[in-house]
């Protein structure tokens, strides 16, 4: 038995677009420099407190940085319903999961900075929830890299951190993964360099999305 975990945001779906479009919202309610679209690609992955103290230069959150997430977090499905945008997956993510989803040898999950409920809003739009039987989100673990989110899957599904893969676009999923133990393979299609995800502990680098298949044989 495998066990595949999933990042979402820059791994399953493109929601760059949407993220920074409601960054951009959230920084001018509060009189900050808006953010480049690079700026928002860099931070995509971690819990969002962080992510918003890191776009401004501070290591740790502080009260602003927390009361511009609850902004962001009240805009995020605003701004989705203005751009009609639906977080559209990548081309072949469809075709890669229903591929590994009939396997009896193989568990699937999610790990993400998304909150529950986006993760949930991703998962039923796509007709993925019945495929991931186990999540854990920023609303339940410490941010990416922090290995948290890879050892309490392993913990509920009862696998071993070496026999799982965690796949994902971030140099936070790589790291993540490696602090966890597990396999840590990047996928080039999303929001850092290859270069990036190769330094910061990727085993094997996916350029499309069935070419993760033959991490699971």
């Amino acid at each position: 038995m495998k066990l595949a975990l999933f990042d979402c945001d820059g791994t399953l779906v493109d929601s760059a677009g949407l993220i920074h479009e409601t960054m951009r919202r959230t920084f001018d309610k509060f009189g900050r420099p808006e953010p480049r679209f690079e700026d928002t690609k860099a931070i995509i992955g971690l819990s969002l407190d962080i992510a918003i103290a890191r776009m401004q230069g501070r290591p740790h959150v502080e009260q602003q940085d927390i009361d511009m997430t609850a902004h962001y977090k009240s805009l995020f499905s605003i701004v989705r319903q203005d751009l009609d945008y639906k977080e559209p997956l990548f081309p072949g993510i469809r075709e890669m999961i229903d591929a590994i989803s009939g396997r009896d040898d193989l568990l699937i999950g999610a790990v993400t900075g998304k909150s529950r409920r986006g993760l949930k809003l991703v998962m039923e739009t796509h007709g993925f929830d019945k495929h991931f039987i186990v999540a854990r989100t920023a609303d339940d673990c410490p941010s990416k890299p922090h290995p948290a989110m890879v050892t309490e899957c392993c913990d509920e599904t009862s696998m071993n951190a070496a026999d799982t893969i965690v796949i994902g676009d971030a140099v936070y999923d790589m790291q993540m993964a490696k602090a966890a133990g597990a396999k840590a393979i990047g996928v080039a299609w999303g929001y850092a360099s290859v270069d990036e995800l190769i330094a910061n502990g990727a085993d094997a680098i996916a350029y499309h999305p069935n070419e993760i298949l033959r991490h699971f044989s």
